[in-house]
């Protein structure tokens, strides 16, 4: 209570952690006006930060530590969160667009236009992670608003107006992991936790550049120790940000090396540069030495030059390839004697143009501590407060999995983002399948899937939760990874051309043969259980001996074999449905037909699959068994077979076959080929109805030159596509 009776206003804690000094000021805001309540300054006893970054992560800490005493005991309140702000150290900036429509027109609040820069700094993250190549981890650190956009016109504030869509462009600024760490760790060891994370030029902005000048093209130079930060704003806003990595510590080493003396005493004498004529010191040898401002700008002079020469082109960079129209300068390296002048004339501008900002641009700013002498080098400092209220573009902390993990608040955090940034697999996630199963089938490739497992089982605090569950600030995830399923299995026998046996007709008998198939060229039984990349062929037939061999049957060497009414031999192969017969007799056509039953009447070696070598073979060994046959039947059956020939030989062979279910009797041909039939049954080739024709012998393509037998079926129809 005391703390609201005494300020008015919301105390903010800002941190400027600089490479030689840590700058605390505590504040609040009433109307346009800042309140400065306390500010201490305490510089490093070592160099313990270099360039911005931090070194030595446990004496920046120490500092901190000593600076927030000091502030909470001039305050009379404790002090707990805290707002920081990253030198451009390695800085990399994306520009973006974002839009958001909305199904009707509609008041625009502070919050849609935070949820508009939410998605534009998401948009940005994706950018640079498409852009980015070097494989370390950046964050965001800070954005600025280029300009907001209504119904496609640009416009200063969103707020209030009605519009059915919004629009925004900005900038993001991007920092390495180590740098933001580092930050952070030194400030958490310190007690603080971070409510507001900023880029050093964006905070100096806030104070060095007010709105009403920013229409113009002007550069902001934030000279620390170990950096020059830069920003340039034109068009009412901030369009560019850099960094050199180049500051005041440059001229105090150039100062320590030529004056014998150690950085602080170096630093010393550079501050009184800009004070006195004759500086006296003592050196590392313990002799007093005096030296003239006039040898000492002589001395850092090719450093200023160097400097300002950078800062120049850098500036000239970022703005197009052109100068600016004039140039602020901030931080406690640019107040070095010449330094304004020398980068004036880099830039081609008027010196007056290039000026050092302090108490001008604190007209907002109140100090209530009397003794506060304002000068540019509590720009930084104050507009790292101010930026608290301009933007709440910072970090919160999760424990993932036991693990403390830091995630840029977008204010649409979920479970899925922090299993992200701490590298959670993707795939652990989600339910993951067992192994696939590859093979081959008759030459062409299958595979069968693995069972899917578990999902993850996750947590936030203690309560059943999924990979959208919002989060926020110390919350406490468990994710238990998901399981994989089991790997694909197939036995040979659950493959759909695989039938359970095959049927055939032995001697009148019905005998089922148990299917096999060839794997990787061994025969299989239906058991057996497809391995990965098995080349799998689907064996539709036995052979004679093989029948016999199941059947236990010994056949005589004497005995004649039909299959199908046709003379055969042992190899011969054997397809569903087919008729075998082995006897010792020498039957003829008539005979065999009668013997093997109505059954087998209708199979014929038409049935055959496509490309069966053995065809011609058996019709090869038919004709010469027809010729031996001859001889050896008994004489009446010798001239039934004369006159027969003679018969056929007047009136040709009659051919009953079926063609799209209607029985056809083919005639006055002593054999027949697929497209003889084509003089026997109407079907007009002329007359197009479809694209192609199908023509189909026994279920499969047939071959027009191809021979046709008693009962074979044949299918001819127009076809669309």
């Amino acid at each position: 209570m005391e703390e609201v009776r005494k300020y008015p206003g919301k105390l903010v804690f800002g941190l400027d952690i600089g490479t030689r000094s840590v700058v605390g000021t505590v504040g609040y805001k009433t109307g346009d006006q800042f309140y400065v309540v306390a500010q201490r300054i305490l510089e490093h006893e070592t160099r313990a930060m270099l360039d911005g970054q931090i070194h030595d992560i446990g004496r920046v800490s120490m500092t901190i530590m000593r600076v927030r005493t000091e502030l909470e005991a001039a305050i009379g309140s404790k002090l707990d969160d805290v707002c920081i702000a990253a030198a451009g150290r390695v800085l990399k900036t994306v520009n973006v667009h974002a839009e958001t429509a909305y199904e009707e027109e509609r008041v625009i609040t502070a919050e849609d236009i935070y949820a508009l820069d939410s998605k534009g700094i998401e948009a940005a993250y994706e950018e640079f992670h498409r852009e980015d190549t070097s494989g370390v981890t950046f964050y965001c650190v800070g954005y600025s608003v280029v300009r907001y956009y209504m119904n496609n016109y640009v416009i200063g504030n969103l707020e209030s107006h009605k519009a059915r869509e919004i629009g925004v462009d900005l900038i993001a600024t991007f920092l390495p992991e180590d740098v933001v760490d580092g930050l952070y760790k030194a400030v958490e060891q310190a007690g603080l936790e971070v409510v507001n994370l900023t880029l050093e030029p964006i905070a100096a902005i806030q104070v060095a550049i007010p709105e009403m000048y920013r229409m113009l093209n002007i550069a902001l130079v934030d000279v620390g120790a170990g950096t020059s930060d830069i920003s340039i704003t034109q068009g009412g806003s901030i369009v560019a940000y850099g960094m050199i990595p180049m500051a005041g510590d440059a001229l105090t080493e150039t100062v320590a090396q030529h004056c014998l003396v150690d950085f602080v005493t170096a630093e010393q004498i550079k501050r009184e540069c800009g004070e006195k004529e004759n500086i006296e010191y003592r050196d590392i040898m313990g002799l007093s030495q005096t030296i003239t401002r006039e040898e000492l700008l002589e001395v850092v002079n090719p450093v200023v030059e160097s400097m300002t020469s950078q800062v120049s082109d850098k500036i000239k960079e970022l703005n197009g390839d052109k100068s600016v129209s004039a140039v602020f300068v901030v931080g406690g390296g640019g107040k070095i004697p010449g330094y304004t002048g020398k980068l004036a004339k880099r830039l081609g501008i008027p010196p007056e143009r290039v000026a050092l900002r302090g108490e001008e641009v604190m007209q907002k700013i109140q100090f209530l501590e009397k003794e506060t002498k304002k000068d540019s080098l509590l720009v930084t400092p104050i507009g790292i407060c101010l930026s608290f209220y301009e933007q709440s573009n910072s970090f919160v902390f999760v424990t993932f999995n036991n693990c403390r993990i830091k995630l840029y608040d977008t204010s649409r955090l979920a479970v899925v983002d922090a299993a992200l940034q701490a590298d959670f697999p993707n795939e652990s996630l989600f339910p993951r399948r067992g192994a696939a199963l590859h093979f081959t089938v008759d030459g062409k490739s299958r595979m069968i899937r693995g069972t899917l497992g578990e999902a993850s089982v996750i947590t936030v605090n203690g309560s059943p939760a999924d990979i959208h569950t919002p989060i926020h600030g110390n919350d406490v995830i468990h994710v238990q990874e998901s399981t994989a399923g089991a790997d694909a299995s197939l036995e040979i026998n659950k493959l759909p051309e695989y039938n359970a046996v095959i049927r055939v007709e032995v001697n009148e008998k019905k005998v089922d043969l148990p299917k096999f198939a060839s794997v990787n060229g061994q025969l299989q039984s239906g058991y057996y259980d497809i391995r990965e990349n098995d080349r799998i062929e689907m064996l539709n037939f036995y052979t004679v001996r093989q029948i016999a061999e199941f059947m236990d049957v010994i056949i005589d060497e004497q005995m004649n074999i039909y299959v199908n009414n046709k003379l055969a031999g042992m190899d011969t192969r054997v397809y569903e449905n087919f008729s075998v017969i082995w006897t010792m007799e020498q039957l003829r056509l008539s005979d065999v037909e009668q013997y093997a039953g109505s059954g087998a009447q209708a199979a014929t070696y038409a049935d055959l699959p496509d490309g069966d070598d053995e065809i011609g073979q058996m019709e090869s060994r038919e004709l010469n068994a027809s010729e031996d046959t001859e001889h050896t039947l008994p004489g009446s059956m010798q001239g039934a077979g004369h006159l027969k020939q003679e018969v056929e030989a007047d009136q040709g062979v009659i051919l009953e076959i079926f063609v799209n279910g209607k029985p056809v009797a083919l005639k006055g041909k002593p054999s027949y080929i697929f497209v003889d039939l084509f003089e026997f049954f109407d079907f007009d080739l002329s007359a197009q109805q479809g694209k192609s024709i199908v023509t189909k012998l026994n279920g499969r393509n047939a071959q027009y030159m191809e021979p046709l037998s008693p009962g074979d079926t044949i299918e001819i129809y127009w076809r669309d596509n």
